[in-house]
């Protein structure tokens, strides 16, 4: 499994992480929910299994992998659906106190951090994660790609790699709708929907309200 497994680089969904990492780090300090410190420990844990799984391929990394990621997006996940109940609180309870610009660049955030984390998660979800994907483990599919449809218009052996989830992702918060990659079980349709729900929230009321008040 180890040579398979290390054929899809870490260093893309690891960036991603860190994105994440960043965009929270800079939000207002008033939509915070959780310390700052916590967020260095889980990024810590979640790079060292990933730094492994680049070195050694070994089963027992790439399932501590999947395991600190899916615990990580779902902590992101929770957190920014936190954050934009509490900007929604703040534009309703106090729009007087509200600027543009704080408005504009903590909607912009939540917005990318959504997507981000969204698209880990359907990383690691689809067909039991990109360790199970690699060595070509019979699960089946969470969502279907075109390219598994058309195989004849598909590089040999084609999978897909974090990219291909990253553009689910922003997809899925831009369109509201499935658009050419189709979910395929409960748990897929309902990531979605979260995933849509935080995207249209974000724009409809933060950004919109951002807007209202620009002078």
């Amino acid at each position: 499994m180890s040579t398979n497994v290390r054929d899809e680089p870490r260093w893309i969904p690891a960036l991603a992480i860190l994105a994440v990492f960043g965009l929270l780090a800079v939000l207002p300090h008033h939509v915070h929910v959780m310390p700052v410190w916590i967020s260095y420990v889980v990024v810590l844990v979640v790079l060292v299994p990933m730094a492994a799984v680049t070195l050694t391929g070994s089963a027992f990394w790439v399932k501590a992998e999947r395991i600190a990621i899916m615990l990580l997006a779902a902590v992101y996940a929770a957190n920014t659906a936190a954050e934009l109940a509490d900007m929604i609180g703040i534009i309703t309870i106090h729009p007087p106190e509200t600027r543009a610009v704080s408005l504009l660049s903590s909607s912009l955030a939540i917005w990318v951090t959504n997507v981000l984390t969204f698209s880990l998660l359907y990383w690691q979800i689809d067909r039991g994660g990109p360790g199970a994907r690699m060595s070509n483990a019979s699960t089946k599919p969470d969502w279907l790609f075109p390219q598994a449809t058309a195989p004849e218009l598909a590089p040999p052996d084609w999978r897909p790699l974090f990219l291909d989830y990253l553009f689910l992702g922003f997809n899925t918060a831009t369109a509201f709708s499935p658009t050419d990659v189709l979910p395929l079980t409960r748990r897929a349709k309902s990531l979605m929907m979260v995933e849509s729900t935080i995207s249209l929230l974000t724009l409809v009321i933060v950004a919109a309200r951002a807007i209202n008040v620009l002078p």
